[in-house]
């Protein structure tokens, strides 16, 4: 690969100490969320009311404190200077200027984006990007959305902006926003506004200029400022970050410049607050234009901009504009080369996905992997949390109620965030996870290997991880345990980068030292190697709450326990490498190994393994020590078999000589799997894993029922089964029931927005498959299953693996039927041509048909579809064992 995009990408230096410091080309991109408001970071209520205390209906109103939002956006790297749309059709109360969407309190399956947009491309140095938006011309329903969602149960399905009407006879606004740059200061936006209707219609297209609100909080910082600059439609501004900048807008199609308008990014306190406050505030060019008051500047100043443009368009025409921020004093006209510059960066875009692109992948195989791979880079947002001045205040405000101070995260005050990360959903989740970011960075790897590590060593890094050793989950509780999945995502981001940056694994090998440590100390509560953890990413996958049990009782996870056999393993992996390689390790893959050994003895002797039912259960320790078997067949049993991994010759030998708990569960899985000494191969590798062959098997013979797990988009996170057999668990008089739930949650655990009683998920689907290519590499085509389950057929693990992968890409994918499953029973997106080739990535899917449900724009995880696609057309990626072998003969690097 030689393009211009790709040698940007190489270009790109070592990222730990932030973006800013890895290269030019990323100093300007889409770092600005779809939602500020409604996020923990501005809640500074007593009872973490986070949904309530900024709802969308202040946003306009408020100075955020620590982050903005916006339609389009784009930033510099520290988010000081944005840019960004708003519109008004007219008749809407107000400019939309973010995506609306209902609370968590507000859903009947908790918070949810009530709007329809895309990200259709983009590249990792940010040249070129596309965005799309789909806006109705008539009164936007923020009140039906409220009240009908308020009216509906558990049991409803959600109430959608296509379901109110809004947009039929095709009376909407198709909203395109392409941003390309010249060079890496030098950024051109165009903005394609197309009549879909039948009649002429106005659409008032707002591009606008902001300042992040960096001086409302501190004594003596003294706020930038945006002012008009001679004649024409022109802005200009300096600020000790950024330098001289202008903001250049062209002429509107009628010929005519826009119109500039100002106010302040300050909060409009006597809206708010019934207190005096700025003169133009933040919402004052929104009240300005909708309602015609004097809260604009009439000098043409302040730390807000907008270009008004007043488009008049015919039914199914175009009206394009133009605008470019560029340091000041370029000089030559901002427009003699603005269509050139935008044409060739498209053009480079087209060839690096041209690139990426197997020759096998159909057309429309290629749009799906393009538009995740954008979804990913657009996810890119700047996130700032200071949890210890969050908890103190700010010495310009009313200081913070005092029980916060015993209230959510107040116990990571050396949580310091000031980073551009990569977000599970820019609206639903604009805020980091642990465990998503660890699948995000995978699909990542494949178009941006720096971005993808910065990621996990950032995690890492001593103002985000605990002193104690905890990695933070998310905001909302970053005490919550995420599944330990930072080791294989540094090992798989490792492998897909060709296995060349050694020092990145060293580094993220040492701070992973502490986290496993922490998990040993804090998540196996009795020493028995069998692990707890809490809901591990899995939210209402159980009967209970998992993470918050009655009094005295214990749970004691297979999922956990799965996690830490696989965590021991993979650091064991990573010591192999490092052994090979930088530093002497062979003592820490030993130590590894002899703990996976203790872990996978648990697995099997603790009582997990149901004989019966030949199935991994969580069990429930009550308080007299007796013990309740949590009966219910999901992912939960499932995760344990994908605990193994090939482990080296020098440390085979090791534990023989040692003659410890490993070399016993080397030998019992050679006498299991009944398996020749001569199987070690040339290279002296073996495949180790936490539970026997015996019981894998009777696992996949669950695994693979089309009446169970296996559906026709991949693996359902609970069995069909209990459709028909629901679990039932009474606890001290209280009684609770699990049945087969493939849509939308019934309950409100966890928020009620995810559901993993049934649904599709890509994280841990992409997992087992992995697994099963890991299995058939090891056993080769000896061992041939029945698949389906009753089917009569017999398949290796090899194509089992493919068959599973295929279900899951063709989700999004047009079928024989002409539709794309993803899109389940919504018609328009199914068959309207300027919408149904516009992907949307859910949070997960319906277990039975495949319909898209939760976070809209989950291209986070479910981004990894990108991954499937390279992979499944023929992409090589390496194995760990056999990066080890390059490396073992100096190949590597």
């Amino acid at each position: 690969m030689s393009g211009p995009e790709r040698k940007r990408v190489e270009s790109l230096g070592r990222l730990e100490n932030g973006l800013r410091q890895g290269g030019d080309w990323y100093q300007w991109g889409p770092y600005v969320s779809e939602r500020q408001w409604g996020t923990v970071r501005e809640d500074y209520s007593p009872g973490g009311t986070a949904w309530e205390y900024l709802p969308h209906d202040h946003a306009r109103s408020r100075a955020y404190r620590w982050g903005e939002d916006g339609l389009a956006g784009f930033c510099d790297v520290e988010q000081r200077l944005c840019f960004g749309l708003a519109l008004w059709n007219g008749r809407d109360p107000i400019l939309k200027e973010r995506v609306f969407g209902l609370t968590g309190n507000q859903g009947n399956h908790g918070e949810d984006a009530k709007e329809y947009w895309w990200y259709l491309d983009a590249t990792p140095s940010h040249s070129w990007n596309r965005w799309r938006y789909h806006y109705p011309q008539d009164t936007f329903p923020y009140d039906d959305l409220v009240k009908e969602n308020a009216r509906r149960g558990k049991l409803d399905p959600e109430y959608e902006l296509l379901d109110t009407g809004v947009f039929d006879d095709d009376r909407y606004w198709i909203v395109e926003a392409h941003w390309a740059k010249a060079s890496p200061f030098d950024v051109l936006l165009t903005v394609e506004v197309t009549n879909a209707g039948p009649d002429e219609e106005t659409l008032h297209v707002l591009p606008t200029a902001w300042y992040r609100n960096t001086w409302a909080w501190e004594l003596d910082e003294v706020a930038p400022e945006l002012r008009v600059s001679g004649e024409g439609a022109r802005v200009e501004t300096e600020h000790p970050f950024l330098g001289a900048l202008e903001l250049v807008a062209d002429d509107g199609p009628d010929g005519e410049a826009p119109a500039l308008l100002f106010c302040d990014n300050e909060t409009n306190a006597a809206r708010l607050f019934g207190t005096p406050g700025a003169a133009y505030p933040k919402d004052g060019i929104n009240d300005h234009l909708v309602s015609g008051t004097a809260t604009v500047n009439p000098d043409r100043r302040g730390t807000k901009a907008a270009f008004h443009y007043e488009l008049a368009v015919p039914p199914g025409k175009t009206a394009t504009l133009r605008l470019r921020l560029r340091p000041t004093g370029a000089g030559a006209s901002p427009w003699a080369d603005f269509e050139d510059v935008v044409a060739a960066r498209r053009r480079e875009a087209d060839e690096f996905y041209a690139e990426l692109t197997p020759s096998a992948c159909s057309d429309d195989e290629a749009n799906v992997m393009r538009q995740a791979f954008a979804g990913m880079l657009w996810g890119k947002q700047l996130y700032a949390y200071d949890v210890a001045r969050w908890l103190d205040g700010d010495p310009t405000q009313p200081p913070p109620p005092a029980s916060r101070r015993d209230g959510r995260n107040a116990g990571w005050v050396n949580f310091d965030a000031f980073d551009v990360m990569s977000m599970p959903d820019p609206w639903e989740y604009p805020w980091f996870a642990a465990w998503d970011m660890a699948f995000h960075c995978v699909a990542l790897a494949h178009v941006d290997p720096a971005f993808a590590k910065y990621q996990l060593l950032l995690l890492c890094r001593e103002w985000f991880q605990h002193p104690n050793g905890a990695l933070p989950a998310y905001e909302w509780s970053f005490d919550d345990v995420n599944p330990p999945v930072q080791a294989w995502a540094a090992l798989q981001v490792f492998v897909i980068d060709g296995g060349r940056d050694v020092e990145f694994l060293s580094r993220i090998f040492d701070k992973l030292l502490v986290n496993f440590t922490w998990w040993v100390n804090r998540e196996d509560a009795d020493g028995s190697n069998v692990f707890e953890g809490g809901f591990l990413g899995l939210d209402n996958i159980g009967p209970i709450d998992r993470s918050h049990l009655p009094a005295g009782y214990m749970l004691e996870q297979a999922d956990a326990t799965g996690w830490m056999a696989a965590y021991a393993l993979w650091m064991a992996a990573m010591a192999a490498v490092l052994n090979r390689t930088t530093r002497p390790a062979t003592d820490l893959v030993l130590k590894f190994l002899e703990h996976f050994a203790l872990i996978a003895g648990a697995i099997e002797e603790k009582g997990l393994w149901d004989e019966e039912d030949g199935f991994y259960y969580d069990q429930l320790r009550r308080p007299d020590g007796s013990i309740v078997p949590l009966k219910v067949r999901s992912m939960v049993g499932i995760l344990p078999l994908t605990a193994f991994a090939v482990v080296e010759e020098d440390a085979l030998v090791q534990a023989r000589i040692v003659g410890k708990r490993f070399a016993g569960l080397l030998e019992r899985h050679h006498e299991l799997r009944n398996l020749p000494e001569t199987r070690l191969g040339e290279d002296g590798l073996v495949l180790v894993g936490a539970v026997g062959v015996e019981h894998m098997l009777r696992v996949f013979e669950r695994l693979f029922d089309e009446d169970a797990f296996l559906s026709p988009y991949g693996l359902r996170a609970l069995s069909r089964y209990h459709a028909g057999h629901p679990f039932r668990l009474e606890i001290d008089g209280y009684e609770t029931t699990i049945d087969y739930e493939p849509a939308e949650s019934t309950t409100g655990m966890f928020g009620g927005n995810s559901n993993w009683r049934g649904p599709i998920w890509f994280p841990v689907n992409y997992l087992v498959v992995d697994a099963l290519f890991r299995y058939a590499r090891y056993f080769g085509d000896e061992l041939r299953l029945e698949y389906p389950t009753g089917s009569g057929v017999e398949k290796t693990l090899g194509e089992i693996g493919e068959d599973i992968r295929r279900r899951l890409i063709s989700l999004f994918l047009v079928g024989e039927d002409g539709r794309r499953p993803c899109f389940g029973w919504v018609e328009r997106l199914q068959t309207d041509p300027a919408w149904k080739d516009n992907i949307l990535f859910n949070e997960y899917f319906h277990g039975d048909n495949g319909a898209g449900l939760g976070a809209s724009h989950q291209t986070g995880w479910t981004g990894i579809v990108a991954d499937m696609i390279r992979r499944s057309r023929g992409v090589e990626v390496p194995t760990l064992g056999e990066l080890l072998a390059r490396i073992r003969d100096g190949e590597a690097g």
